[in-house]
């Protein structure tokens, strides 16, 4: 299978783990103490890692740093905006767009020289 697709196959159920051991405890652990989020945001944390480490690995033989770098941010939000919305109930305002704009603009400069060889 392309490296390209592990890698984001990878770095796509990395995120989900880390998105609900980050900001899960919001909603779930609210009335426990912080020691209690930190606990159990560390526990799933581990099985983040349990994919991020071999996805990085894995990335790198055919990306830069820079490029694994922004793709890894590509899909922390493409996983963490359906998270905030559905799931801790945020609510959509213009600023996901901006944002996602911003990006967008990142995945181009980093990968302008695999998009289009030569040309800058």
């Amino acid at each position: 299978m392309n490296r390209y697709f592990i890698t984001i196959g990878l770095l796509c159920m990395s995120n989900v783990f880390m998105t609900f051991a980050w900001y899960a405890h919001l909603k779930n652990l609210s009335g426990k103490p912080w020691l209690i989020a930190v606990l159990v945001s560390w526990g799933i944390a581990f099985f983040e890692y349990l994919l991020q480490v071999p996805a990085n690995r894995i990335g790198h033989n055919v990306m830069t740093i820079g490029q694994l770098k922004i793709l890894q941010e590509v899909i922390t939000l493409s996983i963490f905006v359906p998270f905030a919305l559905f799931y801790l109930k945020e609510k959509l305002t213009l600023d996901y767009l901006w944002a996602a704009l911003c990006i967008a603009g990142a995945v181009f400069f980093i990968f302008r020289s695999k998009l289009f060889p030569g040309a800058f």
